[in-house]
């Protein structure tokens, strides 16, 4: 089971930086735990349902070029 984003953000790692750089640390700890042992192939389908509910989340609709 991954950890919270608070136990990420209150790594031993990463508590004396500023709250800013702290968050993305977190951001990239949770990221990296995550994909450690994907396929490129998971890993793709794991930064597109990201990128496709984020998206969502903002009520936008991508457009796709090729």
């Amino acid at each position: 089971m991954y950890k919270t984003f608070d136990e990420y953000l209150n790594d031993p790692r990463i508590k004396d930086e500023p709250m800013g750089l702290r968050v993305t640390h977190a951001m990239r700890f949770k990221v990296q735990e995550e994909t450690a042992n994907m396929t490129s192939t998971e890993l793709i389908d794991y930064y597109h349902e990201g990128t496709k509910a984020a998206f969502s989340r903002l009520d936008m609709t991508p457009k796709y070029t090729t």
